[in-house]
């Protein structure tokens, strides 16, 4: 008897040890499953990110739903914009994608419905075009089509996306402001989280082309628990866990906040391609080659 409560008593407190190293190894800042991948504008030609993206998913033959929403809810003359799915989907078709939808709302009722977010139920990845990224926030944020985003992620899909489709990703939204994209931070309360994808991280995109580099450094240190990743046009993140891999043309920027710098350094680092980062211990766990590579195979 003492014996058959001494096995039980080991089993119960082999299973609770195992309970809680599994909790203790859940990502902090990515996705428990799948994968993201966050390009920061620009063409994706000759840089492996729309291959990596399509292999995530699963091939060629993976159902993929775009979303083109940042590209804007509202005319000029403030009269609803109107999507045509096969312009919005024709790029993918000509590089071989044989299973893609458009997914697009301006009405958060819309997109709180059943009817609306199925397509995202056995969705293998979500690619989010550019644009303005605080309309997207207007169309999903505290829907069921947003639950069904982050869905797709925790059955092991994939969500990609370019520009303000990278900035959507993150936690804290940068440029959310409706007035300007040249705004960095916003003063609009409802426009200062992206969907979180990528947990406790702001981002920023095309930081080369239009001279970013020092941009999220006032949101690094409102926020000094954030991480700030600021992304080159043709150039991604592919992320795992809390790890990220720099992928494409040229460089990325991390602002750490916990990180010691000399006076005269930015208060920034740069990662080359190839580099892979693990974003909860804050160290480099592998230089690459820092020079482009020949896109991956597509998987048919």
């Amino acid at each position: 008897m003492l014996i058959t409560k001494l096995m039980k008593f080991h089993l119960a407190l082999v299973a609770t040890l195992f309970a809680a190293s599994s909790f203790a190894q859940e990502p902090e800042y990515g996705p428990a499953k799948g994968t993201l991948v966050i390009q920061g504008g620009g063409s994706d030609v000759d840089t492996g990110i729309f291959e990596t993206f399509i292999n995530k998913a699963g091939g060629l033959g993976a159902k993929i739903v775009v979303v083109p929403t940042a590209g804007g809810n509202k005319n000029p003359d403030g009269s609803v914009k109107v999507y045509k799915e096969e312009q919005v989907l024709a790029r993918w078709k000509a590089r071989g994608a044989t299973n893609v939808f458009m997914l697009h709302t301006h009405d958060p009722k819309v997109a709180d419905t059943e009817e609306f977010a199925k397509v995202l139920r056995d969705a293998n990845g979500v690619w989010f075009d550019g644009g303005r990224q605080w309309n997207c926030v207007d169309s999903y944020a505290h829907t069921l089509t947003e639950k069904e985003f982050h869905a797709v992620l925790a059955r092991g899909g994939v969500i990609g996306g370019s520009s303000a489709g990278a900035t959507i990703q993150g936690d804290y939204l940068v440029r959310g402001a409706i007035a300007g994209s040249e705004i960095v931070m916003t003063p609009e309360p409802e426009h200062e989280h992206g969907f979180a994808f990528l947990r406790r991280v702001a981002i920023d995109q095309h930081i080369n082309t239009r001279n970013r580099w020092d941009d999220i450094i006032p949101v690094i240190k409102k926020y000094p628990n954030l991480l700030g990743i600021g992304l080159s046009e043709g150039t991604a993140i592919v992320v795992t866990g809390d790890r990220f891999e720099v992928i494409g043309k040229w460089k990325v920027a991390v602002h750490d906040n916990t990180r010691v710098y000399q006076p005269w350094e930015k208060p920034y680092f740069v990662l080359s391609l190839g580099d892979v980062y693990n974003m909860q211990t804050r160290k480099v766990e592998k230089y690459g080659i820092g020079s482009p590579v020949p896109p991956p195979a597509i998987k048919k």
